[in-house]
């Protein structure tokens, strides 16, 4: 790789593998995180998400290969102040106001990020003297974002930044996300909101059972499943639907049946053949959830 190149590298996993005992939890695994750049890193539960996380952050050392955040090992305290995260897990005391909160963590790194640019980047205005216990759900996740920018660090760690936020929030945090890589940061997005990682992400990587499955752009990664996405409410029984010819699959989603069919066409004419009720008929190319779920099952069921 040439100097330019590595240059744009924040943070590489090169050839790793992670076992504990008998399991193994990442293997064979590559990754570079570039600035300027949202990749989002999706799997199921157990596939290897948070595995990784922790490695990045220098919490756990790979069993093989290596793991590098600008250039050093991430869990030199140098390399460290360099990265900001907010991780699903995190706890922090309820009785600290926000300010107090945000102050605490500036404290923690050499050059922290002036706190009024927290304060406006995170949308706290007006929040600074309430104590974190009696904020609202969405209010909380904010300051956590907050604590995640306090270090004004190169690299940012999300992990599920948007977990039990309404629509309204999610797609406040989302606009903030955005402003993060454009102003050149390097962004690592876990999440299980698979429209989060297609509005965000300039790439995704798929991860299964420890391997990367699929990498590339949103477009790349829907486009490695072929087909039509169908959907409509209909009294026909799934097992029946599952039955039609050119259907590849079939699933409830709350009162509508969801459909995934090489060629729409015939299918739709089949739906309407045996159900004059059917309703709500959409039809759409293959989205992100279903290449999600072709990937991964394949994985699962080598």
């Amino acid at each position: 790789m040439s100097a330019s190149a590595e240059s744009d590298v924040v943070a590489r996993f090169h050839d790793v593998t992670k076992r504990f005992g008998e399991v193994m939890a990442l293997r064979d695994f590559d990754l570079d995180l570039a600035p300027g750049r949202v990749t989002a890193l999706l799997g199921p539960n157990g596939a290897g998400k948070t595995t990784a996380v922790r490695m990045l952050l220098g919490l756990t050392a790979p069993s093989a290969g290596s793991v590098t955040v600008f250039g050093g090992d991430p869990r030199n305290a140098g390399t460290r102040t360099r990265i900001g995260a907010m991780l699903q897990v995190a706890k922090v005391p309820e009785t600290l106001r926000v300010g107090e909160h945000i102050r605490l963590f500036q404290s923690y790194y050499p050059s922290p990020m002036p706190y009024v640019e927290v304060i406006e980047a995170a949308g706290l205005q007006g929040l600074d003297r309430s104590q974190f216990g009696k904020l609202s759900g969405g209010q909380k996740q904010r300051l956590l974002f907050a604590l995640a920018l306090c270090g004004n660090a190169s690299l940012i760690v999300l992990d599920e930044p948007t977990v039990g936020l309404d629509v309204e929030a999610r797609r406040v945090l989302w606009d903030r996300i955005r402003r993060l890589s454009d102003s050149g940061r390097a962004v690592l997005l876990t999440t299980h909101y698979l429209d989060e990682a297609d509005a965000l992400a300039h790439r995704i990587v798929v991860i299964a059972r420890g391997e990367i499955v699929a990498d590339g752009s949103p477009a790349e990664v829907k486009a490695r499943v072929s087909g039509r996405r169908i959907r409509c409410i209909t009294t026909l029984a799934l097992a029946m639907v599952q039955g039609i010819p050119g259907v590849s699959s079939a699933r409830q989603s709350g009162d509508a049946t969801e459909i995934l069919a090489a060629v729409a066409e015939p299918v739709v004419r089949e739906l309407l053949l045996r159900d004059p009720t059917l309703s709500g008929l959409e039809v759409g190319g293959a989205g992100l959830e279903e290449a999600f779920l072709s990937l991964t099952r394949e994985k699962v069921a080598v």
